[in-house]
């Protein structure tokens, strides 16, 4: 498997790399800074072997993305890209007023406009796509707002009400371009521009064809509870998923390399929440 990881430096999108680096998958990470990786053993392990590739480059940028999927599509023969891991999420920092600040607001939305945007063309047909697996939140629209356990409503309406309204704005995106009708809220002022329907390279209505949203509940900094497990000990559910209280960022990575993948037809073009 050729991936190409947009936003893999931690947390999920790294613990998901390492899991496919594992299974022998050859993975390109898109970094800011390439020394991230200097003393972490397990991945120089396989930067040595040739399977971990690490270009420098910032998702904001288009010629930096560029050069990414370039680097990715170079891993193989064919130039085929299987999956893009879209993980993307920033450092916040803390506001009385706003409660957690991402700079800029809209982050993840504009690294997944140009992702989408600058896909080479030879990726475009649906057969030649590779699938996309984007890691939002749960509890983004009112509708799943409103089904979060009680005890986290004020956490969400406040501390993460910023990164909350970027993540909407990139499933937002996503809908669009899947074709899909939007039936919830449209993303608040100033996290998507008036004419970003128009943006230069951004597939058309129903041109994206292979993606799957995963919305997690709360996360924690705990150890996978499935590497112990003899089922997985979390819970899955396309939509919305009652008393959704939390889950660790490595049963995330769990899930995405064990069940998503692996069980594509099941998931593929789902938005699909996670909580234990």
């Amino acid at each position: 498997m050729n991936v190409f990881a947009i936003g893999a430096s931690r947390n999920i999108g790294y613990y998901a790399s390492v899991r496919l680096l594992e299974k022998g998958a050859t993975v390109t990470f898109l970094l800011r800074s390439l020394s991230v990786f200097n003393e972490d053993k397990v991945i120089q392990k396989f930067v040595e072997a040739g399977t971990a590739r690490l270009v420098k480059g910032d998702a904001l940028n288009p010629d930096d993305v560029r050069k990414g999927w370039e680097a990715s599509q170079s891993a193989f023969p064919d130039g085929h890209v299987n999956l893009v891991l879209f993980t993307v999420g920033g450092t916040p920092s803390f506001s009385l007023t706003r409660g957690a600040v991402i700079n800029p607001p809209n982050l993840c939305t504009k690294c997944l406009l140009t992702v989408l945007s600058t896909m080479p063309a030879s990726l475009r047909e649906p057969a030649a796509q590779p699938r996309l697996v984007v890691v939002t939140s749960n509890g983004l629209t009112r509708s799943t707002h409103a089904a979060l356990p009680i005890l986290l409503k004020p956490m969400y309406g406040y501390l993460l009400d910023g990164p909350h309204a970027d993540k909407l704005a990139t499933e937002r995106v996503l809908a669009h371009c899947a074709g899909r009708a939007w039936t919830d809220e449209e993303p608040r002022e100033g996290f998507l521009s008036a004419d970003w329907q128009k943006q230069e390279g951004l597939p058309h209505p129903g041109e994206l064809k292979h993606f799957a949203v995963i919305r997690p509940a709360l996360l924690t900094d705990g150890a996978s509870k499935a590497e112990s497990a003899q089922r997985p000990p979390y819970r899955v559910e396309e939509g919305m998923l009652k008393q959704a209280y939390r889950v660790s960022r490595k049963d995330v990575a769990h899930f995405l390399v064990e069940s998503l993948l692996p069980d594509w037809t099941q998931w593929e073009g789902k938005f699909v929440c996670i909580a234990y």
